[in-house]
C-alpha cells in the first residue's frame, strides 16, 4: 500500500473550508454552535459561516517578506503630498452644507434613517442632479427598476440620464461598476447585498460587513463617491455591525419629528467637514425641497407674549439657529414630581433646577416641570441652559419674557453664567431676525460699538443677575 498522499489529502493540504459560527448581533465568533451567544448573551443568534483556510506555507514569513523591503511604502510626513481633496457639488445646497462643501472623490457616505422617512427619495434627487454633470449609477436591492422609475417621474427627474441597476450580489455590482466607471455609486440598501464568499443570509452581520468592505475598497481604488443606505434599529441606531460606521468617511442621519413635514439631515461623523452639521428639507408631494432659512420655520412668533416661552440661539455645525424653548410648570399631584425634557438632556435639566433653587432661591420641589424644544430639534450644547431656566421661571410666575428678547448661555453649578462658542455669529443671527435685546454671558458680550445694528446686548455673570433683568423687563 502506497504511503503517498491520497487525492483528498492533497486537497486538504492545499486548502480546506473551515466552519465557524458568527453572532448576528455582536459579530462574536464561536467554533461551535450554541443556543446562546457567549459574548452578548442573545439567544439563537449564531449562524453558520464557511470560510476557506489557506494552505500551509501561504502566509509570508519574515524571510519571505524581506525581499519586498526595497519599497515599503513608508513615507515621512514631509513627503506626503498636500493636495486638497477633489470636491464637486451635489447640486443641492443643504446637502453640500452637511457634507462640508460637496462630494469628495473616493468618499464613502452612510445614510441612515427610519423606514419611509425619505432616504431613497433624497438620494435619487441628488444623484439625478449629479448625473447631468457626472456619471452616476443607482443600485437598488429593495425595489424593482419600475418602482425607481415611477419615483423619478414623480420627482421630475425621469429624464436625468441616471443609470439604474437592480442587483444584490456584491461581486456583480463591483464588476459592472468597474465597467461603467461612474463617479457616483449609490447602493440602496447595504442590508440587501450579499457576497458569495459567505453562506449566511443577506442582512446578517457577516454579510453586511463583507459587502461593505468590498464596496469601500472599490470606492477607494477608483475614486468613486459611494453612498450606502442603511437600516436603523428600533433604538434609532444603524443596524448591522458597529464597525460599519468606522469603515465609512461620513455618517448621515435623516431625522423627522412625528407628523412633521420637515426633515433634518445631520452629519454625526465627517472626515471631510464639520460633524453635527444640519441640513433642513421640507417633504412635499413633488419630493424634498431644501429650506435655506431654517430659523424662520422653527421660530414661531406668538401674537401676544406667552409665559414659559424663550428664544435661544443654538449652533448646529457651522450654522446658528434660532429656536423656541417652551416650559410648563404646574402643581404636581404626585409625591415625586415629574421632570420631562424633550429636545434636550433630561438629566442636565434636573441639575439646572437644583442650581435654580440653590443660587436663585426659586424652588420647583412640588411642581411638575416640562421643557420642550419646538420643532423636533435636539439640542446637544449647553447654550440652552440659561433660556431653559428663564422659561421655567416665566411659567412658574406666569410672566412672559418679552418677544424681542433672545437668550443663550451656559449655567454652572456655582450659579455663574459661562460663555459659549461663536458668540458673534449667534448675535448676528438674532439681529438678522429682528430681535432688539440679547441676554448673554458677560464674556460673550461685544465691546462698546461692536454689537450688531439694532441689537442691545446685555452681559451677565451670575444667574441672579439674569433674573433681575427679566424681572425689570416685566
Amino acid at each position: 500500500m502506497s504511503s503517498g498522499c491520497t487525492g483528498a489529502e492533497t486537497i486538504m493540504a492545499k486548502g480546506s473550508t473551515k466552519t465557524r459560527y458568527v453572532c448576528t448581533v455582536c459579530a462574536a465568533v464561536s467554533p461551535q454552535w450554541a443556543g446562546q451567544c457567549p459574548e452578548c448573551g442573545e439567544w439563537n443568534t449564531l449562524e453558520e459561516q464557511r470560510t476557506p483556510t489557506p494552505a500551509a506555507g501561504t502566509r509570508g514569513s519574515i524571510q519571505g517578506r524581506a525581499q519586498y523591503a526595497g519599497d515599503t511604502g513608508i513615507r515621512t510626513l514631509a513627503e506626503v503630498p498636500r493636495d486638497r481633496e477633489t470636491r464637486f457639488s451635489a447640486g443641492v445646497g443643504e446637502f453640500d452644507r452637511v457634507l462640508g462643501g460637496g462630494l469628495v472623490a473616493g468618499g464613502v457616505i452612510l445614510l441612515g434613517g427610519d423606514p419611509g422617512i425619505g432616504k431613497s427619495t433624497l438620494l435619487l434627487e441628488v444623484v439625478a442632479r449629479v448625473a447631468s454633470r457626472h456619471g452616476a449609477l443607482y443600485v437598488t436591492g429593495e425595489e424593482s427598476l419600475q418602482q425607481v422609475g415611477l419615483r423619478a417621474e414623480r420627482l421630475g427627474v425621469g429624464d436625468a440620464g441616471l443609470k439604474l441597476l437592480a442587483e444584490t450580489r456584491v461581486e456583480t455590482i463591483i464588476e459592472l461598476a468597474a465597467r461603467e466607471r461612474p463617479e457616483v455609486l449609490v447602493v440602496d440598501s447595504i442590508q440587501t447585498i450579499h457576497s458569495d464568499a459567505l453562506g449566511s443570509a443577506p442582512g446578517g452581520v457577516a454579510q453586511v460587513r463583507e459587502a461593505a468592505a468590498q464596496l469601500v475598497q472599490f470606492a477607494k481604488q477608483t475614486g468613486t463617491v459611494l453612498f450606502l443606505v442603511g437600516h436603523v434599529t428600533k433604538e434609532g441606531q444603524l443596524a448591522g455591525p458597529r464597525v460599519l460606521e468606522h469603515m465609512v468617511d461620513t455618517v448621515l442621519y435623516f431625522e423627522s419629528d412625528s407628523g412633521s413635514r420637515y426633515r433634518l439631515l445631520r452629519a454625526v461623523k465627517n472626515r471631510f467637514g464639520a460633524a453635527n452639521e444640519l441640513g433642513v428639507f421640507a417633504m412635499l408631494e413633488t419630493g424634498l425641497k431644501e429650506v435655506k432659512n431654517p430659523s424662520a420655520i422653527f421660530l414661531s412668533r406668538h401674537e401676544q407674549p406667552v409665559p414659559g416661552s424663550a428664544i435661544l440661539v443654538t449652533r448646529e455645525g457651522t450654522r446658528p439657529l434660532l429656536l423656541e424653548l417652551q416650559a410648563l410648570v404646574a402643581e404636581s399631584p404626585l409625591s415625586n414630581p415629574r421632570r420631562l425634557a424633550v429636545g434636550m438632556d433630561g438629566n442636565r435639566m434636573g441639575m439646572l433646577l437644583a442650581v435654580l433653587q440653590r443660587h436663585a432661591g426659586v424652588s420647583t420641589a412640588g411642581e411638575d416641570v416640562f421643557v420642550n424644544v419646538v420643532g423636533g430639534v435636539r439640542i446637544a450644547e449647553t447654550a440652552s441652559d440659561l433660556p431653559a431656566l428663564l422659561a421655567v421661571i416665566s411659567s412658574l410666575r406666569d410672566r412672559p419674557i418679552p418677544q424681542d428678547w433672545v437668550i443663550f448661555g451656559e449655567v454652572g453649578l456655582a450659579g455663574e453664567i459661562r460663555p459659549v462658542p461663536n458668540g458673534p455669529d449667534r448675535l448676528a443671527e438674532a439681529a438678522r431676525h429682528g430681535f432688539r435685546r440679547a441676554l448673554v454671558p458677560a464674556k460673550n458680550a461685544p465691546a462698546r460699538g461692536e454689537a450688531p445694528d439694532g441689537l442691545e446686548v446685555i452681559g451677565v455673570e451670575r444667574l441672579d443677575a439674569a433674573l433681575d433683568w427679566i424681572r425689570e423687563a416685566d
